[in-house]
């Protein structure tokens, strides 16, 4: 591809002022965010179309990007939602059969600023040592005193609520009407797969926008509820917190995945923090406590609940926690079909580790039904 074969420079500012060098794949302009990596060997489809990272420039460490092209049916959303790509190698052919198309067309359907070339060794170790932080990258220009007064109009990710960016405009059905369960689901930034995983439990879904109340969607009469995962910062999304707060009080039944996770801790007046880098790949060790097991897991958060908040709370029990950095990974509500994890259960990147808990939401559902009866 001729746009390929003549890239130009492109460069990568941090809000610190460091300086990262790279090329343009071909689709030419620029992108701010808050800069974050993913250390996943594969799935960079799904991490490009995930709602939870919208609006962040993704570096990702695995040095080949592309080179199995693009599957339409593996997208978590219907767009791309990282504001920007860093990459070492982009490849613009794929090898892989079953694809539909090659990345570079699905990125330049959309408009997605790429670059490669880059020392992604280097820059994923020094946000490490430095922490997450907002940056641009740009195949237009090599101002920086420019690029550094844009740069500092980008907002802070703490404090930003992102989830009213990529909630469903109106409410949707997903699964058999006839299934026996009803679902009501709370969209902060849902993923797909979530919902292929709840619709092929006998469940049928109703997906609501984020600023529904509790009363809107108990008048649905579903049998459960679900949270889901989204991007940005918990604290501000006080509807939602609200929402949560009514179901637990009313013990019925509640499911929440990563936002829906720390969504549920606040409701139970546990605080959350953002973390110095998060956790974002496929292979994150999880122990449940509960059982004894570990679990390898899938992630993608950059905030946290409190575990010192957490370990106090009369009612809320730790099930598990995050083997590298002793992070709370999952909680639930003493006495009420409560439960949240902060990983992704219905990532399954080879290891099927956590599926199990799709079936612990259906269970408590089912139990909670028959006591009603």
């Amino acid at each position: 591809m001729s746009q390929y074969q003549t890239r130009k420079k492109a460069l990568i500012l941090l809000e610190d002022g460091t300086v990262f060098h790279g090329k343009s794949i071909g689709i030419e302009g620029q992108a701010f965010g808050e800069l974050c990596f993913n250390t996943g060997m594969t799935g960079y489809q799904e991490i490009f179309t995930d709602p939870s990272y919208y609006g962040q420039l993704m570096v990702t460490t695995n040095a080949h990007i592309g080179n199995y092209g693009v599957q339409n049916a593996e997208s978590e959303s219907d767009a791309i939602q990282i504001a920007g790509l860093i990459c070492k190698n982009f490849n613009t052919g794929f090898s892989r059969v079953a694809a539909d198309s090659s990345l570079f067309d699905f990125f330049e359907a959309q408009n997605l600023v790429a670059i490669s070339d880059v020392d992604t060794r280097a820059l994923v170790s020094y946000i490490r040592d430095n922490g997450s932080m907002n940056a641009v990258i740009s195949t237009e220009t090599e101002d920086l005193d420019a690029l550094k007064k844009q740069l500092a109009d980008v907002p802070s990710m703490i404090g930003l609520a992102l989830a009213p960016k990529v909630t469903t405009a109106e409410p949707y059905f997903v699964g058999d009407p006839n299934a026996a369960i009803k679902i009501a689901a709370l969209d902060l930034g849902i993923k797909k797969n979530i919902l292929h995983n709840l619709a092929s439990r006998d469940s049928y879904i109703k997906v609501f926008p984020l600023q529904t109340n509790f009363e809107t969607m108990q008048a649905w009469n579903p049998d459960g509820y679900f949270l889901s995962n989204g991007p940005g910062d918990p604290e501000p999304l006080h509807s939602a917190q609200e929402v949560a707060t009514k179901i637990i009080a009313k013990g019925l039944p509640l499911f929440g995945i990563c936002l829906g996770h720390q969504i549920i801790a606040l409701s139970q007046g546990i605080s959350t923090y953002k973390m110095l880098n998060g956790h974002r790949g496929i292979n994150h060790p999880v122990l449940n406590i509960e059982t004894g097991k570990g679990e390898i897991t899938s992630q993608n958060h950059g905030f946290a609940i409190n575990r010192e908040e957490t370990d106090a709370h009369n009612d809320v029990v730790i099930t598990h926690k995050h083997l590298n950095d002793d992070t709370v990974a999952g909680i639930r509500i003493e006495g009420k079909p409560c439960f949240s994890v902060q990983y992704h259960p219905e990532a399954s990147p080879g290891p099927n580790d956590s599926s199990y808990l799709f079936d612990q939401f259906i269970s408590q559902i089912n139990n909670h039904i028959k006591q009603a009866s």
